[in-house]
């Protein structure tokens, strides 16, 4: 028998056991164990990152698809014993369970679905992983894919559909900046119409209102004009108007016309000077 001294650093803890029969955990700091009769196996809780190698994976449309993550996880403090007790070497495990999760996480999903949704393959990943390596104690952190490579063939066809999409989008982008510019010109020809029609508008109204003034000043100037007449005429007696009578006759002599029409009234018109004849001849022979 012997006494020996083990140290156990602060990120260790260390599962005793007596006569092969699991005693507890050590907790950091010194122990002494006596040999043969008692042994130790370090346990470290210190978070460690498992690289999964690279894998051929079959997606849910029989595309194969070559994929490479890694897994952070690390032993809990108070399950800690199950990390012993429950599997042989826990990173083994766990490397060959992240495997096999990963071929049925993928085998669910299309190759689009994978090369678009990664995130969603690490949470997957990540809480399926952690459901199984629970019963050793083991806590998943965190699950990173690294790399996701499809096949050759794939690949090319991805290439042509990407080129094919680019192009569209780049139809679309033109055919819609076509239709925003029609769109503008056709805006602002509408509102120069618009524009045109209220001028046309506005210019046939002052117009309108410019020969109704006009229409009103000359019917009131004839107005003005016909007053005068009425009351110049008022103010002509008999004789005068008979004058003006033989100034018009004289005018009528002097033209080339034959034949003369005069109204009813001229008589009347002339009857005063027909009296004042009448009485001068009546003076004569007296």
């Amino acid at each position: 028998m012997g006494l020996f001294i083990n140290i156990v650093k602060q990120y260790e803890l260390m599962a005793v056991f007596n006569l092969g029969k699991f005693s507890g955990m050590r907790a950091p700091g010194f122990h002494f164990l006596i040999w043969p009769l008692q042994t130790g196996q370090k346990v470290d809780t210190r978070e460690e990152v498992i690289d999964i190698p690279r894998q051929t994976n079959i997606t849910k449309d029989n595309a194969p698809i070559e994929i490479d993550f890694l897994v952070y996880m690390r032993i809990m403090e108070n399950e800690a014993q199950k990390s012993v007790l429950e599997v042989v070497d826990h990173r083994s495990a766990v490397v060959g369970i992240a495997t096999t999760t990963l071929r049925a996480v993928i085998g669910e999903m299309t190759v689009d679905d994978v090369l678009s949704q990664r995130e969603r393959i690490n949470t997957e990943l990540r809480v399926k992983l952690d459901d199984i390596t629970e019963r050793w104690g083991i806590k998943v952190n965190q699950v990173e894919i690294r790399e996701i490579e499809p096949a050759r063939d794939i690949q090319e066809s991805m290439n042509r559909q990407m080129s094919a999409e680019r192009l569209r989008r780049a139809a679309v982008t033109e055919a819609e900046g076509t239709r925003q510019a029609a769109i503008t010109v056709a805006e602002g020809e509408k509102q120069s119409a618009i524009l045109t029609a209220e001028g046309s508008r506005q210019a046939e109204i002052l117009t309108a209102e410019g020969d109704q003034q006009a229409a009103v000043l000359r019917a009131e100037g004839f107005s003005t004009a016909l007053e005068h007449i009425h009351r110049v005429a008022k103010k002509i007696d008999s004789n005068t108007l008979s004058l003006q009578y033989f100034d018009t006759l004289k005018a009528l002599g002097s033209s080339s016309s034959t034949k003369f029409i005069f109204p009813m009234e001229f008589t009347n018109l002339l009857s005063p000077f027909i009296k004042m004849a009448d009485d001068r001849t009546n003076i004569d022979d007296a």
